[in-house]
């Protein structure tokens, strides 16, 4: 799906009336809280027994498959239902991976295309994994390198036109545990640093270089030429330029992607899965999904949100090696509405009946337009969280289910369990549970 249409509906949906105003600051190395308060730790209890209940009716006499975690505005646990538990998050784990990517990158942030031309007038592609990057893209880079190759243009002396492109060792292109089956299809094509339409047509390209390097020489030959292509391994190529001393190199031509807040939107309404891990690992500063995923776990702890039981394998949630607790992914959601960016976090989500991957989901109900959130499905697991919308302030909801039945309706169940209930019977008329009613 093509990005270009989303930054017109992002702006309609953050410059509305009601829509957040947040400062321009950055925090780019946030510090910790200087206190838990507002974060729920491991031994406090759910604060609103009605809302407990509720939450436990809707899930019937079985929990053992289900963990449910509800904070409200101030960070306070409401209900939880195994919110400890480690579980696999399935496509939640792209709400982890996408608010790493806003809070290091800022939502201007744009994915590079480029062609180099270094000192010793030699020609480099290289990217930053643009997944909209397209055919007509890369044609332009072949005209252009064409009218600027100088001695080497194949079009003016007969000589080949000489190209390296900068791309990761083939070991790189899938996370190790993602299944050799999945890999086969568009939602896990291989993750590449040129990627034309995100590695897949209608299953995935299962050698992206190949594929390119053949666009490449066929543009080249239409204009009467011939092309010798390099393909260059990027950490090797970074260490050989500084050995060399080598002077900057000039872009003579650069193409960009949607903005970051697009990007975050096809990685969490549409739930795309190259976008999400292009996304952790820019925020890295790191294409080894292992170290990148490490840095990720880093910055969750920085924001002081729990990570027990955490543990990050991929930015998109298809390995089955993920583990998170609902408990972590509704706080990260809370955390996050604090953000000066946190506007367009909660913007980048399906919405309830409306869009994305929510769209039929509770449609006609009182949830309708109300809820935010992110899906997950894999064989056997479902997850569902988000911000939903209650006449007594936003709830910071995660639901994740390992091995139920017919989750999807249980979970609307919940959904609609707090938003019915999100004033407690307990609290005194300020908001607070009474002293004693725990």
């Amino acid at each position: 799906m093509s990005l270009r249409w989303i930054n017109s509906a992002l702006a309609f949906i953050l410059l509305s009336p009601g829509a957040a105003v947040h400062s321009t600051e950055h925090l780019l190395e946030p510090s910790p809280p200087t206190s838990r308060q507002g974060l729920p730790g491991p031994a406090q209890r759910p604060l609103c027994p009605a809302l407990q209940r509720a939450v436990e009716n809707s899930l019937g006499p079985y929990t053992a498959p289900w963990s449910v975690s509800v904070l409200d505005e101030r960070g306070q646990l409401l209900a939880d239902i195994n919110g400890w538990l480690p579980r696999i998050p399935a496509s939640n784990q792209k709400l982890i991976s996408s608010a790493f990517a806003l809070d290091r990158l800022g939502p201007d942030f744009r994915l590079k295309t480029e062609l180099l031309r270094h000192g010793d007038g030699n020609l480099e592609i290289v990217g930053e994994g643009d997944p909209d990057l397209s055919i007509a893209e890369i044609q332009r880079f072949i005209m252009v390198a064409l009218s600027r190759g100088g001695s080497r243009s194949s079009t003016t002396t007969g000589s080949p036109l000489q190209l390296m492109l900068r791309e990761e060792p083939r070991a790189r292109w899938w996370p190790s545990d993602w299944p050799s089956v999945d890999r086969s299809y568009a939602y896990g094509a291989p993750i590449t640093r040129l990627a034309l339409t995100s590695n897949a047509l209608q299953m995935a390209v299962m050698d992206p270089a190949l594929r390119l390097e053949r666009i490449l020489s066929t543009t080249v030959n239409q204009q009467g030429g011939s092309l010798l292509l390099v393909r260059v391994n990027p950490e090797q190529r970074e260490a050989a330029l500084a050995r060399a001393r080598s002077a900057e190199p000039v872009v003579i031509h650069r193409e960009l992607s949607a903005p970051m807040h697009g990007l975050l939107s096809l990685a969490n309404t549409e739930s795309h899965n190259f976008t999400a891990e292009v996304l952790m690992r820019e925020a890295a500063n790191n294409w080894d999904v292992v170290e990148a995923s490490q840095a990720n776990t880093r910055w969750l702890q920085a924001q002081g949100i729990p990570v027990q039981g955490l543990r990050i394998r991929d930015g998109s949630g298809l390995s089955r090696g993920n583990r998170a607790t609902s408990r972590t992914l509704s706080s990260l959601l809370w955390r996050m509405a604090q953000h000066p960016y946190g506007a367009f976090y909660q913007a980048s989500m399906a919405i309830a009946g409306r869009r994305g991957t929510l769209w039929s989901f509770q449609r006609g109900t009182p949830l309708t337009g109300e809820f935010w959130g992110k899906t997950g499905t894999l064989r056997g697991v479902s997850s569902l969280s988000g911000i939903l919308k209650t006449t007594n302030g936003p709830r910071y909801v995660s639901i994740i289910a390992n091995g139920a039945s017919a989750p999807r309706g249980v979970m609307g169940d919940v959904l609609l369990a707090v938003q019915r209930i999100s004033r407690c019977p307990s609290w005194n008329a300020a908001g607070k549970p009474h002293d004693g009613h725990g």
